[in-house]
């Protein structure tokens, strides 16, 4: 129906979540109904994005410098070390600018049923950190799941040993909510109320 350039462009928005067929069409009309320069720029973002965009080799966020700016400000609490599932998350609380500390980014959560184990989501990367600084308090950042749960669990035991409070932020999240839906004060309020794991 469509001209194929049309057609391609069409399908390259539905390779995005939550885009459809009817809402990939109005994108691609949108890209069609823009000047020249801000095709060029459109372009060049997504160009950029890929090209430049890596994790920062301390804690995983991602970043377009040799490491991020959380990891590069001297004023941030160097003492408390927030561990979240996704990168899209440290964005969401650094959106709220009520967490001054650390944060360290896994790969995902353990999920033996999925055959998702520890050393898939880089744990290890984590651990040698947390051992070679001087964080007092961990908060463990997961949705709750069993998933977050089994991986709390694990990171609680492993650090068992060392002399640090670790604690998860509070269950005002709803079970199974995925973190980045959760809106601003639910998700505030759970890190304030945050309970040490048992």
């Amino acid at each position: 129906m469509y001209p194929e350039s049309l057609e391609n462009l069409i399908e390259c928005f539905k390779y995005l979540p939550g885009i459809g067929e009817k809402t990939a069409e109005r994108l691609a009309f949108s890209v069609l109904d823009m000047d020249e320069e801000r095709t060029e720029y459109f372009q060049e973002s997504i160009k950029n994005c890929k090209k430049n965009i890596h994790e920062c080799p301390i804690c995983n966020v991602l970043t377009d410098k040799e490491k991020c700016d959380i990891c590069s400000n001297a004023s941030r609490d160097h003492h408390l070390l927030c561990v979240v599932e996704d990168p899209k998350i440290v964005f969401l609380f650094e959106k709220l600018g009520m967490f001054k500390g650390d944060y360290h980014v896994l790969k995902g959560l353990i999920s033996p049923k999925e055959g998702i184990n520890p050393e898939d989501i880089d744990l290890g990367k984590l651990i040698d950190r947390i051992k070679n600084s001087n964080y007092k308090e961990i908060i463990l950042a997961f949705k709750p799941s069993i998933e977050g749960e089994t991986t709390s669990l694990y990171i609680k035991r492993i650090l068992g040993d060392l002399d640090l409070k670790i604690s998860k932020i509070a269950s005002g999240v709803p079970i199974g909510a995925d973190m980045e839906y959760i809106d601003a004060m639910t998700l505030e309020r759970a890190l304030l109320d945050r309970k040490d794991i048992e």
